[in-house]
């Protein structure tokens, strides 16, 4: 066992409200206590907490949590990438996913029409996909000077979101990243498949930093 990355003497009295024990390099939780984890997830994982077929966000976590059921705080197309958060913690997961907290999720996307002033427009005003669904307000800049590189924020969470959007306007999405969640963004840190535990002051920054 460590207590603050140093390895516990006989006796040690360690106070798990402030110091930090890992035990085996394994966190070591109270009873109760919630868990919020940020992963890079890789292409070809799936956002689920179980699946038959496909490698699942929460298989890459293993049994670092074996008495906890974690699962993935929104969806990530299985081609896409980036910032997944994964919880045990339903009712945080509600808020942040609730229409009306409009916590915002931000992407890097590569698509295979350049930017133009009619999709910015459109995103801004907010787009009505091809089933006729109005969606809320978007943004949408260039990030590389062809225009083919764009960053995206959304506050609403639609199923194929983004590849729709652009599809209004004869876009393809190639390429998805997943950034930030919230004010807090994806630590790059973290290669893919790669997770670690959120602090209490990075699970805030989700909701204040929307």
């Amino acid at each position: 066992m460590r207590v603050n990355g140093k390895t516990a003497l006989l006796g040690q009295k360690a106070d798990p409200e402030v110091d930090e024990i890992t035990v085996d390099g394994r966190p070591l939780t109270q009873e109760g206590q919630k868990r919020y984890l940020m992963l890079n997830k890789p292409e070809g994982v799936v956002s689920a907490s179980t699946d038959k077929r496909d490698t699942t966000v929460v298989d890459l976590i293993g049994d670092a949590y074996p008495r906890r059921e974690l699962f993935p705080a929104g969806r990530l197309d299985k081609t896409s990438t980036g910032f997944v958060l994964l919880t045990d913690d339903g009712g945080f997961a509600h808020e942040i996913l609730a229409p009306k907290r409009h916590v915002s999720k931000t992407y890097t996307v590569v698509i295979d029409t350049p930017l133009t002033e009619e999709m910015r427009r459109g995103f801004a005003e907010g787009v009505t996909l091809a089933d006729g669904t109005a969606l809320s307000p978007a943004e949408v800049e260039a990030l590389t000077p062809d225009g083919l590189t764009v960053k995206v924020r959304l506050r609403q969470g639609v199923y194929h979101q983004i590849k729709r959007m652009f599809g209004v306007y004869g876009a393809g999405v190639n390429a998805l990243h997943r950034d930030a969640i919230g004010g807090l963004a994806l630590d790059p840190a973290l290669a893919p498949g790669q997770w670690r535990e959120l602090s209490a002051e990075e699970v805030t920054a989700i909701t204040t930093g929307a």
